[in-house]
């Protein structure tokens, strides 16, 4: 039996649902099944090749919304959900009590061990710190900014690692351990130490380049990182950097794309008024109401850059609007 699991490549709530769902498929399902793991990427134009739905059952966690009949289990929890209606009315008349939805859970990897749970009869207590964990992160509850940028927990590290490791396979090989393993015990595996060193020097480099480039004005952080190879930095940097800040909007760069992020500062004594996922889906990107992004192709940096400059500057003038 051959499970092929698609899950958010990059992304430390990604990498953990499909750990996750192996583990419950693999005790509430059955046992005699070979995981293959592929990541998926938000960019521009297609963001599926159907030809890769090749197992006996094909997954998707994590990630946007696919109708093809090859794919048989589903779990998200992004706002943004649905690439067309056409797919959002498909999932609404879904029968087969294998693809589940919601919005509301900081993190999918809690949510997919709900549902194992609650439909299933998976015990989520083994993987009890990797769900807490996904929830800070993916829901950034970190208690300051400080503590998202400095590194401290296991959980930060191996997050560093998941989003800006550079060797393509590496996310792969992790998941089987983030399915089992301690996570301080995970960074003690020759594969994410070998890699820790040469990101965490990476990481305080990116403050520096950000502590440069950033600007903020009405409340919101604008910066454009395209000539740097950084795409992985850690969100969190330019709240560190501008505590007072309520939004940021950013532009990074990597072979294969070019990112508008658009983010809220979770510590803002002023909470955030734009829902930020509907602000995306304008240009074709998505996300949740606090956190989105836009992916264009790396040739369009005009349009990317259009993009990011209208956006701050909706962004602001909500500012200016409410003072």
């Amino acid at each position: 039996m051959r499970v092929r699991v698609f899950y958010h490549d990059k992304c430390f709530d990604g990498a953990s649902s499909a750990a996750l769902f192996s583990r419950f498929y693999r005790e509430r399902i059955r046992g005699d099944v070979d995981f293959v793991y592929s990541g998926l990427l938000h960019r521009a134009g297609a963001l599926f090749d159907e030809k890769q739905f090749d197992g006996d059952e094909n997954a998707i966690v994590d990630f946007k919304y696919s109708s093809s009949p090859r794919i048989t289990w589903w779990f998200d929890h992004h706002e943004s959900a649905f690439l067309t209606p056409a797919d959002a009315a498909h999932f609404e008349h879904e029968q087969s009590n294998r693809k589940f939805y919601d919005p509301g859970f900081k993190s999918c990897t809690n949510f997919l061990a709900t549902v194992a749970e609650q439909r299933f009869g998976f015990d989520p207590r083994p993987v009890a710190e990797l769900i807490y964990w996904t929830d800070i992160v993916d829901g950034a509850l970190y208690e300051d900014a400080r503590s998202a940028v400095e590194m401290k927990a296991p959980a930060m590290k191996l997050t560093m690692a998941i989003e800006s490791a550079p060797e393509p396979g590496f996310v792969k090989r992790l998941i089987p351990l983030l399915a089992y393993e301690p996570l301080h015990k995970i960074l003690e595996e020759p594969l994410v130490a070998a890699v820790l060193p040469s990101l965490l020097e990476r990481h305080q480099r990116s403050i520096d380049i950000l502590r440069a480039r950033t600007e903020e004005k009405d409340g919101t952080i604008f910066f454009d990182i395209t000539d740097q190879e950084l795409e992985g930095y850690n969100k969190f940097i330019p709240y560190y950097l501008h505590p007072d800040s309520i939004y940021s909007v950013g532009l990074s760069k990597s072979s294969f794309r070019v990112k508008v992020s658009v983010g809220s500062n979770p510590w803002s004594k002023r909470a955030p008024s734009v829902n930020l996922a509907k602000v995306c889906e304008r240009y074709g990107g998505g996300g949740h109401a606090r956190v989105g992004a836009i992916s264009f192709e790396p040739t369009d940096n005009e349009a990317a850059h259009k993009a990011a400059q209208e956006i701050v500057e909706e962004l602001r003038a909500s500012i200016r609007d409410r003072e």
